[in-house]
C-alpha cells in the first residue's frame, strides 16, 4: 500500500496480513465521485454512531466496519499508552474517534485513536490507526492536510512511526510525542496478549513502568 507524503515522495506501507481468528477481518468500501456536501449528509446521517468508521479524500470515501480483532488492538494500544502517559506524568488528553475535517482541504478522517498533548490545540498532536486490510484512502496525506504532528500505524503486529517535518510525513524509529516509550515492548504486549487478559497486562506494563521511570 503506498501512501503520498505530502511531497513527489510516496511512502510504501507493509501490505497487513488478515488475521486468522474468527471476527478479525476488517470490511473496507471506497465510494468514488463523492462531494464534499455528499460526504457532509452521511456523517450527519452517521451521528455519534461508532461504527462505520469513514474517511474523506478529495471525493474519494472510505467506509470501514472493524472486526473484534481490530477493536481489541486499538483498546489495547490505547490503554498502554494512556498509563505510560499517567506514569510519566505528561499532559496527554484522549479524544477516542472525533472526527476532524477541513473542507478547504477536503480531507476528514475518525482516527482509531488520538491525542491532543498541547493546552487549547483543536488538531490532534498523535494519531493511531490500526490497518489489517489493504486498499482504501490515503490516511497519510489526509492528515497531513490536517496537520496532525505524529502518525501511527499498527500493521502486522509492528507499529509504524511517522512524524510531518516540513509539511511532509518522515518515518522514525521511536516517537516524538511520547519519546521514552519502549514501542517494542507495546508491540509484544499487544501481540501476546490474550484478548481476556487486558487488565492483568496493563498492570504488569505499569509495573515495569515504576520501575524504569
Amino acid at each position: 500500500m503506498e501512501i503520498m507524503d505530502g511531497s513527489e515522495r510516496r511512502v510504501t506501507l507493509p501490505t497487513p496480513i488478515a488475521w486468522r481468528l474468527d471476527g478479525g477481518h476488517d470490511q473496507v468500501v471506497v465510494l468514488r465521485g463523492i462531494s464534499w456536501a455528499q460526504y457532509d449528509a452521511i456523517h450527519r446521517a452517521k451521528g455519534d454512531d461508532r461504527s462505520p468508521v469513514i474517511a474523506y479524500l478529495d471525493g474519494e470515501l472510505e467506509i470501514v466496519t472493524t472486526s473484534m480483532r481490530h477493536e481489541f488492538v486499538k483498546k489495547m494500544l490505547a490503554r498502554l499508552v494512556e498509563a505510560y502517559a499517567e506514569e510519566a506524568n505528561l499532559r496527554f488528553n484522549g479524544y477516542g474517534m472525533a472526527t476532524f475535517r477541513k473542507k478547504a482541504r477536503r480531507a476528514g478522517a475518525e482516527p482509531d485513536e488520538c491525542y491532543i498533548l498541547r493546552k487549547g490545540a483543536k488538531v490532534p498532536d498523535l494519531v493511531i490507526e490500526i490497518v489489517f486490510t489493504s486498499g482504501g484512502v490515503d490516511k497519510l496525506e489526509i492528515y497531513r492536510r490536517l496537520g496532525v504532528a505524529e502518525v501511527w500505524f499498527w500493521i502486522d503486529g509492528k507499529i509504524l512511526v511517522y512524524r510531518l517535518v516540513d509539511g511532509a510525513y518522515r518515518e522514525r524509529t521511536a516517537s516524538i510525542a511520547l519519546p521514552k516509550l519502549d514501542l517494542a515492548a507495546v508491540e509484544r504486549i499487544v501481540t501476546t496478549t490474550d484478548d481476556e487478559d487486558q487488565t492483568a497486562a496493563v498492570r504488569a506494563f505499569r509495573r515495569s513502568l515504576k520501575r524504569a521511570i
